[in-house]
C-alpha cells in the first residue's frame, strides 16, 4: 500500500506533544514526514528532555499510524530533544545576608577529624591576614567553638539596628562568634528535633548583626543531614571546605561529604578537601613525620575527586591544648603551625577567588589584602 503524507499529519495531529496544550502538528512539533510506499518517516523535535517523555512519543506515534492510515506500516521515528539551557550549576541559593560576602562552610563527613578545630584556625588566620571575619558554629548539638575561642562564658548581648533588635556576635581574636553555645548551660543537653534546630540557625544568622564581614564560615556538625540542608536552604553558599585525616574510616565518609555539596540539587562548590591530623612530629625530635593515621590519603581522594586538596595540618599536641585553653594554634606566631595554617588559608582564599569569578559582579568582592588573590570585578 503506497502511504499518503496527508493521511499521516491527520493521524498526529490526535496526538499532544508532552508538557504542551496542542497536538504535535500545530505546535511544529513535527519537522518533516516523509513517505516510500508502505514506509514513513516522522522526524519529531520535543522540549521535554526526559526518556520517558521520548519513548512515550514514539509508542503513540506507532500506535495512531497503524490504527489509522495503514496497520502493517513501517514506522520510522526520529526523535530530537530541544531541551532548554540549564541553569549553572553554582548559582547562589538562598537569602542574602546583607554586608557578609563570602560564606564558607567548613564539614566533615566523621566527627572527631578536628573540624571546628580547622575552622577556629583559619578563621583567626583570615583575620591576621586583614580580613573581616565570622564563625557560625552551626554544630547545634555539638558546640565547642565557644570553648576554642575562650567565650563560653559570655552572652550574646541585644542591640538596636535601624529600629530592630538584634543578637551582638561576641568578639575574640578579631572573629564574631555566634554559638548555640551561648544560649545553653555547659551541662545541659540540647535535645531538639530538625526544625527547631533548623529555627535556632535562622535567628542566629539573620537576627544577629554581624556588620560587614569578608568571610563567614559556618562550622556544620558532622555527617550528611538535616542542618546542613537547611543551611544551605537558608544561605547562598559561596564554597564548601571538607576535612577529613588519612585514614580509610574518615575518607569514606569524607567522600560522601564531597558528594552532598555536588548533588544536583544542592550544587555547591567544593573548594577543596583539608587533610587534618597528617602525621605527627614529636616535640624532641622535629624533624621526624609518623603517618600515625595513614599517608596523603586526603591528598589522593582529593585527586580521585577532581576537586583541590587545600593543604594538611600535623597531629600536634599544642593544637589540641591550645583549643582546649582557648586561644588557637594558629596565633602562635614564628612558628611551624602558623606557618601550616597560613598556607592553608591562603589556598582557601585563592579557591574562593577562582569561585568568585563565574558569579555576578554583585555577589564577587576585590580581596586586595594578600598578593595574588584580588578578584577582577567584571563590568
Amino acid at each position: 500500500m503506497k502511504l499518503n503524507k496527508q493521511d499521516i499529519l491527520k493521524a498526529l495531529e490526535t496526538i499532544t506533544v508532552p508538557g504542551e496544550g496542542q497536538n504535535m502538528v500545530e505546535s511544529g512539533a513535527v519537522t518533516n514526514v516523509v513517505t516510500f510506499g508502505d514506509e514513513v518517516v516522522v522526524d519529531l523535535t520535543i522540549k521535554n528532555p526526559s526518556l520517558q517523555a521520548k519513548k512515550r512519543t514514539e509508542v503513540e506515534i506507532l500506535k495512531a499510524i497503524h490504527e489509522q492510515v495503514y496497520e502493517k506500516a513501517k514506522i520510522k521515528v526520529n526523535v530530537k530533544v530541544d531541551a532548554p539551557a540549564q541553569p549553572k550549576a553554582n548559582v547562589i541559593k538562598g537569602k542574602p545576608v546583607p554586608g557578609i560576602q563570602n560564606i564558607v562552610a567548613v564539614a566533615s563527613g566523621k566527627g572527631g577529624v578536628g573540624k571546628s578545630t580547622v575552622t577556629a584556625n583559619l578563621a583567626v588566620t583570615l583575620s591576621k591576614m586583614g580580613f573581616k571575619v565570622g564563625v557560625l558554629d552551626a554544630d547545634i548539638y555539638g558546640p565547642s567553638i565557644p570553648i576554642m575561642f575562650d567565650v563560653e562564658a559570655e552572652k550574646p548581648l541585644a542591640v538596636n539596628v535601624e529600629g530592630k533588635s538584634k543578637m551582638k556576635p561576641i568578639e575574640n581574636y578579631g572573629v564574631k562568634v555566634l554559638s548555640i553555645g551561648f544560649f545553653t548551660q555547659p551541662n545541659q543537653a540540647v535535645v531538639w528535633r530538625g526544625p527547631m534546630a533548623a529555627k535556632a540557625l535562622n535567628q542566629m544568622i539573620f537576627d544577629a548583626h554581624w556588620g560587614e564581614l569578608d568571610f563567614l564560615l559556618i562550622d556544620l556538625p558532622p555527617g550528611t543531614g538535616d542542618i546542613h540542608l537547611s543551611i544551605m536552604q537558608a544561605l547562598p553558599i559561596t564554597g564548601a571546605v571538607v576535612v577529613s585525616t588519612p585514614q580509610n574510616v574518615a575518607l569514606a565518609d569524607a567522600k560522601k561529604g564531597v558528594a552532598m555539596f555536588q548533588q544536583d540539587s544542592i550544587s555547591v562548590p567544593v573548594l577543596g578537601i583539608v587533610e587534618n591530623m597528617a602525621y605527627f612530629t614529636p616535640a624532641e625530635l622535629p624533624d621526624n613525620k609518623y603517618y600515625i593515621f595513614g599517608k596523603e590519603g586526603a591528598k589522593h581522594l582529593a585527586e580521585d575527586l577532581n576537586v583541590p586538596f587545600l593543604g594538611d595540618i600535623p597531629l600536634i599536641q599544642s593544637i589540641r591544648e591550645a583549643g582546649d585553653v582557648g586561644r588557637p594554634a594558629a596565633l602562635q606566631t614564628a612558628t611551624p603551625l602558623e606557618k601550616a595554617f597560613e598556607t592553608l588559608t591562603q589556598n582557601i582564599v585563592q579557591e574562593v577567588v577562582k569561585r568568585n569569578e563565574d558569579l555576578p559582579p554583585t555577589e564577587a568582592i576585590k580581596i586586595t589584602t594578600m598578593a595574588g588573590c584580588s578578584a577582577v570585578n567584571k563590568k
